[in-house]
């Protein structure tokens, strides 16, 4: 039997951004969960939306080691919780191979991620315009950091058999194995918009077809017994590190009852398709913290799962559904009402929006005495935030690091008291704190900081 720090694994990475990593480690993870084999999917980074399709292809929750937002020592214990009974792991890349925060070295990057799993490098190159360059580009990349090993290539957007022929000669004096060679294929495509990939949820049969094409290409054009081979010579986990965990319910004091729900408050945590982006140890957390979490609909549920004594908003596309959102006039009413009763609110970018005043235009929830609308411009990075003061999520002087990802703008940006102090590299404040209402526009990784999720859960029992 396979030692759970020792799960076969592989990461797939490129020299930059738009040469197939997507493609490749979703049609990787289908085609080996075709096998029979039990995947763990796995993204380096912040996304949101490329954990859905690797959730599709293998049947798993998609996963995300972010270094920057958790700290580069729980990318293994993370990465083991998610392999916890897994024959295999594919984990997809961010961005180039060595592309990490920006002035902070390989921190949060693919590179990084793969040292500290102690797992082989699969390159995919983009090899549309090239031929005898391949070499070259390879050679570089192999060569660059000792500690990363490239344990083979893949050769992606192949134009022909000659042009594959002379791709692969020129490949034999690097060393490096050309484990595939995929032809250029449109039905592999999936839409994108002004946040990236159209997620899983806003496209699911469509999103069913993507993934099947992708493991169709790649086991079409890929050696899977030696990609399998590579993964399994992976070894132990560097360090001894063992799975990350949410910990136990707390029994500390006994939990209030909540009418019709037992003894547990009802933590509601949006979802559907205006609302995607969430992080699978965040729901963990409220568990092992006493909760019970219920998903609920913003776009569809005319009122808030019963009992519920919390509310979570995490990230997504409300922009895309302000009209549905502000005609479900119901649940706007009722998400106002339990923040003003005092209720914990935590909210997070589409969250913020859903709360203000209105989006575009259109009548949102009016907790925030703001108003959002889209831009055309991208805010995107990652941020070192410091709590302004007290609130239902963290105690003033609680350090997060955070990610933010949007089009839109809030105004104003701060309430009268501010959830974070931010550096960006200038120092601003940010968010709202209201009541037990917390809302920004960062993202954060509560693994990071698990006693936001204790906390949050304490205040749902004494609300």
């Amino acid at each position: 039997m396979t030692s759970p720090s020792s799960v076969p694994r592989l990461v797939v990475a490129a020299p930059s951004s738009g040469s197939g990593k997507t493609t490749v480690a979703t049609g990787l993870m289908a085609a080996f969960a075709a096998r029979g084999l039990a995947v763990s999917p796995h993204k380096v980074g912040p996304d949101y939306i490329d954990p859905g399709y690797h959730a599709l292809a293998t049947g798993r929750t998609g996963r995300n080691l972010d270094a920057y937002l958790c700290g580069p020592e729980l990318i293994a214990p993370l990465f083991l919780h998610g392999a916890r009974g897994c024959d295999l792991a594919v984990v997809e890349g961010v961005m180039g191979l060595y592309d990490g925060a920006a002035g902070e070295g390989e921190l949060a990057s693919t590179a990084q991620v793969a040292k500290l799993l102690g797992a082989p490098v699969v390159l995919v190159v983009d090899a549309s315009a090239q031929s005898r360059s391949v070499a070259a580009l390879v050679h570089g990349f192999a060569s660059w950091d000792p500690g990363v090993r490239i344990g083979g290539v893949i050769l992606n957007k192949v134009g022909s058999d000659r042009h594959e022929a002379l791709l692969r000669e020129a490949l034999e004096s690097c060393g490096v194995p050309v484990l595939g060679a995929l032809r250029r294929a449109e039905p592999v495509s999936t839409p994108s918009r002004h946040l990236g990939l159209v997620p899983v949820a806003e496209r699911r049969a469509a999103a069913v077809d993507s993934v099947a094409a992708m493991a169709d290409l790649v086991v079409r054009g890929c050696d899977l017994d030696a990609l399998e081979t590579l993964a399994r010579g992976a070894g132990a986990v560097p360090g001894g590190s063992a799975p990350w965990t949410p910990g136990s319910p707390t029994h500390d004091r006994p939990p209030r009852s909540v009418e019709g729900r037992g003894s547990k408050p009802v933590v509601a945590v949006a979802g559907g398709e205006a609302f995607t982006f969430s992080y699978a140890e965040h729901a963990e957390l409220l568990a092992a913290a006493g909760a019970e979490v219920v998903t609920f609909d913003p776009l569809r549920d005319e009122r808030l799962p019963e009992g519920t004594r919390g509310l979570v908003i995490g990230g997504g596309f409300p922009e895309v559904y302000a009209g549905e959102l502000s005609a479900n006039e119901p649940l706007r009413k009722a998400v106002a009402d339990l923040a003003y009763s005092g209720a914990p609110v935590a909210a997070e970018c589409a969250g913020l929006l859903y709360l203000c005043r209105e989006l575009d235009g259109r009548p949102m929830c009016g907790v925030l005495d703001a108003t959002a609308r889209m831009t055309d411009r991208l805010t995107l990075g990652y941020r070192d935030a410091v709590a302004v003061g007290d609130s239902a999520l963290a105690a003033a002087g609680t350090r997060m690091r955070g990610h933010e990802f949007h089009r839109t703008v809030v105004e104003p940006g701060a309430g009268a008291a501010p959830a974070w102090g931010v550096r960006t590299p200038v120092r601003r404040v940010e968010g709202f704190v209201q009541h037990g209402v917390h809302a920004s526009y960062l993202h954060t990784h509560w693994a990071s900081e698990p006693g936001v999720a204790r906390r949050f859960v304490e205040r749902c029992r004494t609300s």
